[in-house]
C-alpha cells in the first residue's frame, strides 16, 4: 500500500493545520479517498470522504471546521483543518473509501496531529 500522509504537528486551539496524502496512482485514480483519525485505545474512525468527481461528506464532528479536497492530477488528497479543539489530537490516515480493511498492511503512515496549548 503507497499512501504517505504528512503535514501533522503541534497546533494551539483554534488553529488550523492542513494534512496532505499522497497516494499511488491505482489506488487514487479510481477511487473515493477518505481521512481518518485513531486516538490510542480507540478505533480508527473516519473524518471525511471525497471522491473522484469532488463530491465529498463529512462526519458530523468535521462538518463546518474540516474540508477534504483532492488533486487527481497529483493523485494527492488534502485535508484543510480549522478551530482545531484538542479532540482532534489523534494520527490521522488516509485510505480509500470505504477501505479494503482495518489490518495494518492495508494503511500507510499517519500522521500525528496534537491540539494543545
Amino acid at each position: 500500500v503507497q499512501l504517505q500522509a504528512s503535514g501533522g504537528g503541534l497546533v494551539q486551539p483554534g488553529g488550523s493545520l492542513r494534512l496532505s496524502c499522497a497516494a499511488s496512482e491505482n489506488i487514487f485514480s479510481i477511487n473515493t479517498m477518505g481521512w481518518f483519525r485513531q486516538t490510542p485505545g480507540n478505533q480508527r474512525e473516519l473524518v471525511a470522504h471525497i471522491n473522484r468527481g469532488g463530491y465529498s461528506d463529512y462526519v458530523d464532528f468535521a462538518k463546518g471546521r474540516f474540508t477534504i479536497s483532492r488533486d487527481n492530477a497529483k493523485n494527492t488528497v488534502y485535508l484543510q483543518m480549522n478551530s482545531l479543539k484538542p479532540e482532534d489530537t489523534a494520527v490521522y490516515y488516509c485510505n480509500m473509501f470505504p477501505p479494503p480493511s482495518y489490518e495494518a498492511n492495508y494503511w500507510g503512515q499517519g500522521t500525528q496531529v496534537t491540539v494543545s496549548s
